[in-house]
């Protein structure tokens, strides 16, 4: 139905969101907000017609589907918000002290500018919180930059209607056309051709390993090479500590079946490795566990492609050496169904094996049992860049696990305690990315207002007469972060 773009439609795309480039980079702070507001409000216009076109192309239910959009029109109108009040752009003024000796001080002013165009590969999972406009187009706007989205495969019409939205909301607040772009590409030529154009400026993407980890080196090949921000999952460990499970086995169980197998498993946040100390607390955690995916409903995964995937990753984990299956589901699944399941492996076995310690994506989670706390922390040492860690524990236990915390902490971009890592919200203190090879720059995350930041540079002006400035970094601007007048800083 759809067409892969051309090279012809890609450059004259990529030419287009330039010249918009060009235009929006000048656009204040209130009319950029307002145009990502419109958007939101024409996403919600659409009403039901997309819901019902998302749930044939994605296998997700209405109700899941449904919170995503509200999810995203929330994204955009949050990222507006920040966007309107202004203060994000870090405006920072350095005063001239033309007395100072031995060589006198030139006034400095900085702020944070836009980079130019952004490719955004749709998302096979969110067909529209990571999608063509989700957050990444949202952060993207918000920072003063054109965006141009592949739409994903697996729901093109989906897209498509969305895409529209966006057109209607650049018509109705008079913002330049190619301030949004959207092509269709189901072969990799297609994401090639986007990341090469001389005009891209940076790469948004959320999905796999092996795609992120292409355009990431696409990028870098380039003759000026840019930006790939890429999350491409994790295994989202949870450490089991002792007390805890002595305490409140069951209720964990309960708690993390539903969230290995929510959406069936297709999450990035999804709980893939369950690390605890052998003892009658993990045994009654895992056997409750067991006991509650035999009950889980398989549903369709999101398309073909993904249930294969899942299949033969799920096969690969459970015919290495010492995996044992804990459980799977008791209920009948088709061809293109998830399978709820848990397998475990001792943690001399998960440490020597490192295609354990890969992501399944799908509704399958690894227990790794450990003899002690020493072994616990082997496990953690040989653990890659996580988007989240999880600690249950009660304070029992975290009284005698501050190493443990600490060793932790450095894998991840979120760590949670006593929770589940499925459910990401959305807020300005959200960290969603993590160190490689969870996403190709643990420094920056993909949710919240702070995601506008992957998007723009510093750029200081020096010895600029007040008139010539940027209103953000005039004198009077009241939103200045950091002033410095006569020698003496001072934080508005």
């Amino acid at each position: 139905m759809f067409q892969d773009a051309n090279t012809t439609q890609i450059d004259q795309a990529m030419q287009r969101a330039y010249a918009a480039f060009l235009q929006y980079r000048h656009t204040s702070g209130k009319d950029k907000a307002a145009f990502i507001r419109a958007v939101a409000d024409e996403i919600e216009a659409l009403g039901e017609a997309v819901i019902e076109v998302a749930m044939r192309e994605t296998h997700l239910p209405a109700a899941r589907l449904t919170g995503e959009r509200g999810r995203t029109c929330f994204q955009l109108r949050n990222i507006a918000d920040v966007v309107a009040e202004g203060s994000w752009i870090e405006a920072t003024i350095d005063t001239a002290l033309p007395e100072r000796q031995p060589l006198p001080k030139p006034d400095i002013r900085n702020m944070l500018v836009p980079i130019g165009p952004v490719v955004v590969f749709g998302a096979s999972n969110f067909p529209f919180a990571y999608s063509t406009a989700g957050v990444d187009p949202a952060a993207a706007w918000g920072a003063g930059c054109p965006v141009v989205v592949k739409a994903h495969p697996a729901h093109p019409e989906t897209s498509e209607m969305v895409a529209n939205a966006v057109k209607k909301a650049i018509t109705k607040t008079g913002m330049p056309e190619g301030l949004f772009e959207h092509v269709h590409g189901a072969g990799f030529e297609v994401g090639k051709a986007l990341v090469l154009h001389p005009k891209t400026a940076a790469v948004g993407f959320t999905g796999s390993f092996a795609g992120g980890k292409a355009l990431f080196d696409l990028a870098a090949q380039r003759p000026v090479p840019i930006p790939v921000f890429a999350e491409m999952g994790s295994t989202n460990p949870v450490f089991l500590l002792e007390d805890a499970l002595e305490k409140e086995a069951d209720k964990y169980a309960k708690l993390y079946a539903g969230s290995i197998t929510g959406s069936m498993g297709q999450f990035c946040t999804k709980p893939g490795l369950i690390i605890g100390i052998e003892g009658q607390g993990l045994d009654t955690f895992s056997n409750a566990l067991a006991a509650e995916i035999r009950q889980i409903q398989p549903a369709a995964m999101l398309h073909s492609g993904i249930a294969k995937a899942f299949r033969t990753k799920r096969t690969d984990v459970l015919t290495q050496e010492s995996v044992a299956v804990e459980a799977e589901t008791s209920l009948a699944y088709g061809e293109e169904d998830g399978i709820p399941s848990v397998a475990s492996v001792t943690a001399a076995q998960f440490v020597a094996n490192p295609a354990l310690h890969q992501e399944v994506f799908g509704p399958f989670s690894l227990i790794v049992k450990c003899k002690n706390a020493g072994e616990m922390q082997e496990v953690i040492d040989h653990l890659e860049g996580q988007l989240t860690c999880t600690v249950i524990g009660t304070e029992q236990d975290l009284s005698k696990a501050v190493d443990l915390l600490s060793s932790i902490s450095l894998l991840c971009g979120r760590l949670i305690l006593n929770g589940v890592p499925t459910g990401v919200e959305v807020c300005a203190a959200m960290q969603h990315g993590g160190p490689y090879p969870a996403s190709t720059d643990g420094r920056f995350g993909s949710v919240g207002p702070h995601a506008m930041k992957r998007f723009v540079r510093p750029l200081a002006f020096q010895n600029f007469p007040n008139h010539l400035l940027p209103d953000e970094l005039k004198a009077e601007n009241p939103l200045v972060i950091w002033r410095m007048v006569n020698g003496n800083w001072g934080k508005d």
